[in-house]
């Protein structure tokens, strides 16, 4: 029956009541440099050079009492045992194992545990790898290509939660058009690759404004960005405004079709308000924009709402 015990590609041990080693097949001498012959007879817990977690010697105790089986999490308890897949390497890691201890008879003592260890280590790098992957095609699905910020169907999604959170609390909602000025012309000028080069460099300017957690900012389209942040009075929105045109103005991009400026510059359109029924603060920041664009680009409109509504009307 040993032969078979030392045959598995598992970690197979016997321990008494008392917690010695009864059994210690050849898979755990392997991977703890423990021969049996100087395990057998020892207490588990001091066979080991190294600590042996907490955890484990907890779930054994409990095994030997109460007589019930224990699996310990892989999730928790990823390397109970001091054991490794190679000895004698510089920088050693413990093996991830998966460890399931399991009371018997034996006719050696009346009650022991069977301690069962596999090596987990294959099935945590592919849970990693998954996640891994799981992550990228998260961020590929919520991010845009170009600017590596949020893209538009993340945008609409938070968008929604963002209004209709406003509207349960109560409390304000500042949403940001932006749009950068004489973009055709300046594709047309300098070439399409430089006009991406200009969307990324405004983008990472826009996104280093922010600061807080709630706030996002969105690619809307083309050379149009979206921002919307919460809880911002009225006054403090439109300094912000000012610090996004002014962020992207230090930038100091040269364009020459772009008269008076000279370089590359923003609209802002701005709306902060409470959301009620019916209201869109994406289309009142939309005219506000349209207004900034109206009386000469290179500045922000901040509209209240009676005339927003006006403006809607035309």
């Amino acid at each position: 029956m040993e032969d078979i015990f030392h045959a598995l590609n598992l970690g197979v041990c016997v321990v008494d009541d008392c917690g010695k080693i009864l059994l210690w097949n050849n898979w755990i001498a392997k991977h703890s440099n423990i021969k049996e012959a100087e395990a057998l007879n020892q207490q588990l817990e001091k066979v080991f050079t190294e600590p042996v977690s907490p955890a484990f010697l907890a779930a054994l105790k409990n095994t030997l009492t109460y007589r019930l089986p224990v699996v310990l999490s892989t999730a928790l308890h990823r390397a109970p045992l001091p054991l490794y897949n190679a000895h004698g390497t510089q920088q050693q890691t413990r093996m991830y194992q998966s460890i399931t201890i399991t009371p018997i008879q034996s006719q050696l003592s009346e009650s022991c545990c069977l301690i069962q260890i596999t090596d987990s280590s294959p099935s945590i790098k592919r849970e990693k790898i998954l996640r891994s992957h799981s992550e990228i095609l998260k961020k590929e699905a919520t991010t845009d290509s170009l600017t590596d910020i949020c893209n538009r169907r993340f945008f609409d999604a938070h968008y929604e939660m963002a209004v209709a959170d406003a509207k349960r609390r109560k409390h304000s909602l500042s949403v940001f058009m932006v749009d950068i000025d004489f973009f055709k012309s300046y594709n047309d000028y300098y070439g399409h690759m430089a006009g991406d080069n200009v969307i990324k460099l405004v983008a990472n300017a826009l996104k280093s404004q922010l600061s807080r957690a709630t706030d996002i900012v969105a690619r809307y389209g083309g050379e149009e960005f979206v921002l919307v942040m919460p809880h911002l009075p009225q006054q403090v929105a439109e300094q912000f405004a000012e610090k996004l045109r002014n962020a992207v103005l230090n930038l100091e991009i040269p364009h020459l079709k772009s008269r008076p400026f000279n370089q590359i510059t923003i609209s802002i359109g701005l709306y902060t308000g409470i959301p009620g029924n019916g209201d869109s603060l994406l289309n009142k920041a939309d005219v506000a924009l349209y207004q900034a664009k109206l009386k000469g680009r290179n500045r922000y409109i901040s509209l209240p709402l009676c005339e927003t509504e006006e403006y809607l009307e035309q």
